[in-house]
């Protein structure tokens, strides 16, 4: 198998677009203590969401909670952690998600992201 080839043909697929940000311990100068602190790990990177399952609808009397998950599929080499808060930008819109672990393969990698919001 041609891995290049076959990674070539999954990028063509990439018509979206995410932000990474990780929080980090960061030591305050000032104060000396350690915060965390929101830092932007890669910017604009060419990505493509897929919806891994339905919306799933908890309406009640007093609210409607809207919760679902997706996949997201980036290149390999982009170092992508468990909890990192990701901005992936699809057209107009613009969604804020949670990774989840990634999967890597020669050729991409999958990571579950968990988007919980309010209608």
């Amino acid at each position: 198998m041609n891995l290049e080839r076959h990674r070539r043909a999954i990028e063509r697929l990439y018509t979206d677009r995410v932000t990474v940000y990780r929080y980090e311990k960061i030591k305050n100068p000032v104060t000396k203590e350690t915060e965390l602190v929101l830092n932007t790990v890669y910017v604009d990177q060419p990505c493509r969401l897929s919806q891994r399952t339905l919306a799933a609808n908890g309406q009640t009397e007093a609210e409607n909670i809207i919760q679902y998950e997706t996949k997201l599929f980036i290149a390999p080499e982009l170092e992508i952690w468990q909890g990192d808060m990701l901005e992936v930008a699809r057209g107009n819109v613009t969604r804020r998600y949670t990774a989840g672990e990634p999967f890597v393969y020669p050729t991409h990698q999958e990571i579950s992201i968990q988007r919980k919001d309010w209608a």
